[in-house]
């Protein structure tokens, strides 16, 4: 009985102990969310203003069809597409959930729009980790910043991407560009999602800092489309679209990091609160049998007192 109450005694300790620290990371993923959410906030004014520009040129001027970063995809032979993971574990199934949706969009592009080949590139360590595993082929590899991405990580990523999709189709480039990234609904619902970043698809999308949207939104009051302003471009629409689109990928590929990073967060925060409750539920189960096994023991030794006087007291009649 007293080696059962040690075991229990030391399984409460190890459980008091797990208990501090997924308390402690549950109050820096809170607080952490939190300047997620500020960080995506004070990026949508740009967001507005360059999705402006950049709808402007490519629907408002002649000449731009041809543009390779509008144009339709050339052959349908290639895609590539980025998908952005977490670095730590203790999140749930955040991480597993944003590459099943990519193992998805592979056989989606495959099976049904006809592409030979998909090439991932993988933010995170959980994400590199499981690509590995498989010896599955990666166009290009991030670690060490997926909860705290900065635009100069944006850059990187989205130079290279652009940069593969500039080749040509028969050297070795790609035909379009996706993100798979976790679009933060709220506190408890964090959703994995699909966007198609090249070619250049112009539409109205709601800008929505707890959604992700790059875009804008029709009028609130009526629904209608909202109107542009007549534009002249110097020296010219393309040569405006050089310009602006390699800022829009940057800004689409920074805004899908700053959305995955507020969903980690929340990801493990939910996941560290569940893991104290159970430690709380663990903790009372084993105390309660500590506390069984001390009354039993106690029973016994009593029952062993008793018993003990007994055989005395017989002994002493007989004698």
């Amino acid at each position: 009985m007293g080696a059962q109450q040690r075991v229990y005694r030391r399984k409460i300790r190890s459980i008091q102990s797990t208990q501090k620290i997924t308390k402690a990371m549950e109050m820096i993923a809170s607080s952490r969310i939190v300047k997620a959410q500020k960080a995506l906030e004070s990026a949508v004014p740009y967001t507005r203003a360059l999705f402006d520009a950049i709808s402007a040129a490519a629907s408002h001027a002649a000449g731009v069809e041809s543009h390779p970063l509008t144009a339709k995809a050339r052959m349908e032979k290639r895609a590539i597409y980025l998908v952005i993971t977490a670095d730590r574990g203790l999140a749930g199934a955040y991480s597993i959930n944003a590459i099943r949706e990519g193992e998805g969009l592979t056989t989606l592009l495959k099976k049904e729009r006809g592409f030979e080949e998909v090439i991932p590139y993988v933010v995170g360590r959980k994400g590199v980790g499981y690509y590995n595993f498989r010896e599955r082929e990666m166009g290009g590899e991030w670690v060490g910043f997926s909860d705290q991405p900065d635009y100069a990580h944006a850059k990187e990523i989205a130079d290279q991407l652009l940069e593969r999709f500039l080749e040509r189709t028969e050297d070795g480039g790609a035909d379009e560009i996706h993100i798979v990234y976790t679009h933060f609904v709220n506190m408890v619902t964090q959703e994995p999602r699909v966007r198609r970043v090249l070619p250049l698809e112009i539409v109205e999308e709601e800008v929505d800092i707890s959604g992700g949207h790059i875009g804008r939104a029709d009028n609130e009051a009526g629904g209608d489309k909202p109107i542009f302003p007549l534009y002249d471009f110097e020296p010219g629409a393309n040569a405006v679209l050089d310009e602006l689109l390699p800022r829009y990928v940057e800004n689409a590929v920074f805004a899908a990091l700053l959305m995955s990073a507020a969903s980690e967060h929340a990801a493990r925060r939910r996941a560290c609160k569940s893991a104290t409750d159970n430690a709380k539920e663990l903790m009372k189960t084993y105390t309660r049998l500590a506390n069984q096994a001390r009354q039993a023991e106690i029973t016994q030794e009593i029952s062993e007192i008793v018993g003990g006087a007994d055989a005395l007291a017989s002994a002493t009649a007989g004698s």
